[in-house]
């Protein structure tokens, strides 16, 4: 275990350990296939497996596959442990690109977007900005030049 100051360990001994356990989350977000008692593989009627256990990707998901019990405890881990913040945000920006495709998905935009702006820097809402002010400021510009020819 690496010892950071005088009490503090870290949970993981290497990046190997960590990245191993990282990309079992990820493999386990994409469900696997039913079976019946035989072992074959059911399928729905236009003979696509049916996939059982999937879920989405997210950081407090990753978390606690990690170890850790809470989302925040991740998020400190990382900011103390420099030897894992490049695997740390590889795997947090796996979460924030599922989430970000979701946009593009009418179920699932609500929850993509309030996931965004809560959990990943540089997301938010922008309100809508009143140029009127500076349609009109422009409107009058064009008048003048109009005037002049």
């Amino acid at each position: 275990m690496i010892i950071i100051g005088k009490t503090k360990k870290l949970k993981y001994g290497s990046a190997e350990e960590m990245e191993e356990r990282i990309e079992k989350y990820f493999t386990d977000c994409e469900g696997h296939p039913l079976t019946d008692e035989e072992g074959n593989v059911i399928t729905d009627k236009y003979g696509q497996p049916v996939i059982v256990g999937a879920h989405p990707p997210t950081v407090t998901g990753l978390a606690i596959a990690l170890g850790f019990k809470t989302r925040q405890s991740l998020l400190d881990y990382q900011a103390r442990s420099g030897a894992f913040n490049d695997i740390l945000t590889v795997a947090k920006s796996r979460c924030e690109e599922y989430a970000e495709r979701r946009l593009f998905d009418r179920d699932g935009v609500n929850g993509a977007k309030f996931s965004l702006m809560n959990n990943f820097k540089g997301w938010r809402d922008k309100p809508a900005e009143d140029n009127s002010a500076a349609m009109d400021k422009l409107d009058s510009i064009l008048d003048k030049i109009r005037e002049e020819i």
